[in-house]
């Protein structure tokens, strides 16, 4: 019986398919990643591994391990890039206000359902293409563990409550809510196959969610809140991109159309240069003299050194670890680069809420 080498189990754990918000993700129904929960092979399906052919998906089980599929679908574990949503309650010194936190917390919700959906349509979308892979296969809905009808209703019924409960807000919010869910529709139908609209849109993604975490709960959201957001997005999303780049030119898996319009050059400019105007942006930000007024402190500008610190360690993940998960999969995992988000936070939250002016 053969025996997968290192670098076919390593491809084999790659990480989910997402909707356009990849960076703290796996693929967007794209090869060559797939998902560590959702495409690859957990304890409870695990199949033989025979020899010269791939070992088969499971479609046949109990109501709880469908359940578990639909679960496994809708991608909660990936839900934590909503937390931009909250940045702006965060930003605005009013993260202890009751009233404010509580919106916040809706409208987190509320992108939650809606990127719920758009896993489960994308996956929906790419059916026909995951059976034929060799890792997406193992997915609820192609392994057949979640019916592709009952996948059609949870996607209607995700979208249904989530934006129910957008119509509560403000107007602005409920037009952000459906514009994200627009938005991750054309890509994943369409727009996902066109080089660097791709990640474009990846990006604005991100800048939806903290735009709508500024209008639902009714909290003005600095320009440069948007224009860093955005910036840290596309490094993200190059990095992913040429991590996936690395693994389609090593032969793990076909690549998807748009990253054949990709060069290793090209993105390892991309990645420079958003990389430096993250930086730049962000340092400017802690300098400004709003910033440092509204914030009653003018040593904002010493978290810019784990800002430093972040981007380093993820390009360094990019590069020293081809083989392993995806780098944004990756980097939630890595102790070091864990260590800098936290120092972060912890810095910043002190001087936002904590230092003032004797």
């Amino acid at each position: 019986m053969t025996t997968p080498s290192t670098e076919q189990t390593a491809f084999a754990a790659a990480t989910d398919g997402d909707d356009a918000d990849e960076p703290v993700s796996g693929g967007n129904g794209r090869a060559p990643n797939g998902s560590a929960g959702d495409a690859g092979l957990s304890a409870d399906s695990e199949p033989e591994v025979v020899e010269g052919s791939p070992p088969e998906p499971r479609s046949e089980g109990p109501l709880s391990w469908r359940l578990t599929g639909v679960i496994k679908t809708i991608r909660p574990h990936q839900w934590v890039k909503n937390v931009f949503v909250l940045a702006p309650v965060v930003f605005a010194k009013e993260i202890f206000d009751p009233l404010l936190l509580m919106r916040a917390v809706g409208a987190f919700g509320v992108f939650c359902l809606l990127a719920g959906a758009v896993y489960t349509i994308n996956d929906l979308a790419d059916v026909e293409a995951d059976r034929e892979h060799p890792v997406k296969r193992f997915r609820p809905i192609a392994a057949g563990r979640v019916p592709v009808p009952a996948a059609r209703w949870l996607a209607v019924g995700l979208v249904t409550l989530a934006l129910a409960g957008a119509a509560y807000g403000p107007p602005q919010f409920l037009a952000v809510a459906l514009a994200y869910f627009l938005m991750n529709l054309a890509y994943s139908f369409k727009l996902k196959h066109v080089a660097y609209v791709d990640v474009s849109i990846i990006s604005a993604g991100f800048v939806l969610r903290v735009m709508g975490g500024g209008y639902g709960t009714r909290i003005q959201v600095s320009v440069y809140l948007l224009v860093c957001t955005a910036l840290l997005a596309l490094f993200l999303g190059f990095g992913k991109w040429r991590h996936e780049l690395a693994l389609a030119k090593a032969g793990f898996g076909k690549t998807r159309a748009a990253l054949e319009s990709y060069t290793q050059r090209g993105i390892d400019t991309a990645l420079i240069v958003t990389a430096i105007a993250t930086i730049v942006t962000y340092f400017i930000y802690t300098l400004d003299p709003r910033t440092r007024a509204f914030f009653h402190s003018d040593w904002l500008f010493v978290s810019t050194g784990f800002v430093v610190l972040g981007v380093l360690r993820f390009l360094h993940l990019v590069r020293a670890r081809p083989k392993a998960e995806s780098p944004t999969q990756e980097m939630l995992k890595d102790g070091p680069f864990v260590g800098i988000v936290l120092g972060w936070v912890i810095l910043v939250m002190w001087m936002v809420y904590n230092l003032r002016p004797g």
